[in-house]
């Protein structure tokens, strides 16, 4: 992109023109890449999922090289077809707008194998999960923009949406030796904090077979069901709380192996914005208390 890009024309007054660039990136299979940014008051977006960015630098003689930039500092990451989308409106703290200009770009790689310098995690979603996200409306607009434009052919030459992308080599989507794929179990973990500033915790039984006699979320293992439904069920289930999935937002996911040889767990935790009951032991021989 160069300073004769639409966007940045020079009609546009220059307290108009955005200094800041943001890459939407999105692979074969639909998903796009967003990034859990720190929990740290005074940040901008605070604890959300965003697009990966930044603001533009002295040295930065444009704001596709700020975008590119922002991506290998953040993510040790290069996209190489990355163009300009759109302009986006997004609000400072103080009600300020500042205009972002966004590049939208293809990328069909694993996350977890990036070297993250900046926040929390970077993670594939698909637009209709998203809602359930801490996000700004501004980004979830856009990228159901994009997502509209993609799927009508409108945003240049890129895999079909629905195909599957290659596992990366590294990645935990890869296939194991031999070319056998390994099931993974799924747990669900509510992270529920009252008005106080309180999180709910239970204290596991001492037989359980995982951390027992162990403060801990409230949890539980997904049948066949999604992992929003398991944890609606498992609240109701363990403590007689009841909660509605549209209250509900993802917030972290550990992936892990606990000893050489065991079976994957992938652990998501949810934050639950409202729920009806009062918390009680209904499953005493998983919690005591």
């Amino acid at each position: 992109m160069n300073e004769e890009t639409p966007q940045l024309d020079s009609a546009v007054p220059r307290e108009h023109r955005p200094a800041n660039a943001s890459a939407l990136i999105y692979n074969g299979a639909g998903e796009y890449l967003l990034h859990l940014r720190d929990q740290i008051p005074g940040i901008w977006e605070p604890g959300s999922w965003s697009l990966l960015g930044g603001g533009r630098e002295p040295g930065d003689r444009s704001l596709e090289e700020t975008v590119r930039r922002e991506l290998r500092e953040e993510a040790g990451l290069d996209i190489p077809d990355l163009a300009p989308f759109a302009v986006e409106e997004a609000l400072g703290s103080d009600g300020t707008s500042l205009p972002i200009q966004v590049f939208a770009g293809h990328w069909a790689g694993d996350p977890a194998t990036l070297d993250l310098t900046e926040g929390v995690m970077l993670h594939w979603f698909r637009p209709e999960v998203m809602p359930r996200l801490r996000m700004a409306p501004a980004t979830l607009e856009l990228i159901h923009r994009h997502a509209e434009m993609l799927s009508a052919g409108q945003c240049g030459a890129a895999p079909a949406l629905g195909a599957r992308r290659p596992p990366h080599p590294r990645g935990p989507s890869a296939p194991a030796p031999g070319g056998n794929a390994v099931p993974n179990v799924i747990g669900v973990h509510l992270y529920l904090e009252n008005a106080n500033g309180e999180v709910l915790l239970g204290l596991r039984h001492p037989d359980s077979a995982y951390a027992g006699s162990t403060w801990h979320f409230l949890a539980g293992h997904c049948e066949r069901e999604s992992a929003v439904a398991c944890l609606v069920r498992e609240a109701r289930e363990e403590a007689g709380l009841v909660i509605d999935a549209k209250d509900v937002e993802f917030v972290h996911a550990v992936h892990l192996v606990d000893t050489p040889g065991m079976q994957p767990r992938m652990q998501m935790v949810f934050r639950a914005r409202r729920w009806t009951g009062m918390p009680e032991i209904l499953e005493p021989d998983k919690c005591v208390s």
